[in-house]
């Protein structure tokens, strides 16, 4: 059972979603869905595991219950589409996996929550990028067909963390086509795109996007201090050797942040693009007081220079949910949601 006592402040919209007002423009559609996108969550581990439930996470309705209630205004759905479309063309997929992405969507759309909607380890196109462009292609074609109707509410990622052989060249080839493709179904959908190199903020340099095409919101990752944030990591090679790394919150601790943060904020303001951090979290190795003060730094810095955010993620390995109690992580939740007070069952 989930039981969640809140204390929501709402004075303005800045302390819904900590974006100030400076950040948003009524007249641009891109910076105005970026607010409405606020302080969000990922349900990661889920649909974008090789097959559901392969990884320990299989989504219910009481998460996205549990979401709402603790005062997030958004969810980001990672999906593994390859994993569940043919490999020939036309690339159809699957109609089953098709209507559990839809149940997905309609639990957070009914619950007023903004929704991302991407690509996730599409790790054929990271290897072969040019065998695999057509079936990329035709995935968003059906998935854009699809859901052409569904409110503004919902945004779509084109790819999360671009890497490997699918490099900044091909990359901002790619997304071009992409955004072509989608634009024929949903032309006035907002999209979100980050850079190659896995969306490192470092590589928002070189990435490219249609300046005409103004619906767009730019996304970056962070996870740094990487020893830190992965100690003992089982996916990350000798990352054993970083257990007890702690984040203190230390003057050069919070510079390494702030001096990121504003990179972005300048390629921001040059190239005139809203700012989206679509993941950032700490390992559960890590010690939990210093992963709320990691978290808490982080999404205040994010809400400062008006970057709506995504945490990573809610129920697994970083969760902020403890699933097996069925409740928050009080510690991480309030890292997170300030205003959020959580509570155990009488």
């Amino acid at each position: 059972m989930i039981c969640i006592t809140r204390l929501v402040l709402i004075i303005s919209v800045v302390t819904l979603t900590g974006l100030p007002s400076s950040a948003v423009q009524a007249e641009d559609p891109a910076a105005e869905q970026n607010r409405r996108l606020g302080r969000g969550i990922n349900l990661g581990n889920a649909l974008e595991a090789p097959r559901e439930g392969e990884w320990g996470m299989v989504l219910e309705e009481s998460f996205f219950e549990a979401i709402q209630q603790a005062g997030f205004d958004s969810v980001r759905i990672p999906i593994r589409w390859s994993n569940h479309a043919k490999r020939e063309a036309p690339y159809i997929i699957d109609p089953a996996f098709f209507d559990r992405v839809d149940w997905a969507i309609d639990q957070a759309i009914s619950r007023g929550l903004q929704t991302v909607v991407n690509v996730h380890h599409f790790e054929e196109l990271y290897e072969h990028p040019e065998a695999e462009r057509s079936r990329f292609l035709s995935l968003w074609t059906q998935v854009a067909e699809r859901y052409q109707d569904l409110p503004g509410s919902v945004v779509f990622e084109l790819l999360n963390e671009p890497h490997g052989n699918l490099d900044t060249e091909r990359w901002n080839s790619l997304l071009v086509e992409a955004l072509e493709v989608i634009r024929v179904s949903n032309p006035d959908r907002i999209v979100m795109l980050g850079p190659a190199s896995w969306n490192n903020y470092r590589s928002l340099e070189s990435l490219q996007l249609p300046e005409d095409d103004r619906r767009l919101i730019a996304t970056f990752h962070y996870y740094d201090p990487f020893p830190f944030t992965h100690q003992g990591a089982e996916w990350v090679e000798n990352s054993g050797r970083w257990l007890g790394t702690s984040w203190d919150g230390s003057d050069s601790e919070k510079a390494e942040v702030t001096s990121a943060f504003d990179q972005v904020v300048a390629w921001a303001k040059q190239h005139d693009r809203p700012i989206y951090l679509g993941e950032f979290g700490a390992y559960s190795r890590a010690d939990l007081a210093s992963r709320a003060r990691w978290t808490a730094f982080i999404a205040r810095q994010a809400e400062e220079r008006g970057f709506s955010w995504a945490y990573w993620e809610f129920g697994s390995g970083f969760g902020a949910f403890d699933r097996e109690e069925g409740r928050w992580r009080p510690e991480l939740l309030n890292a997170l949601i300030p205003t959020s007070r959580v509570g155990d069952c009488p």
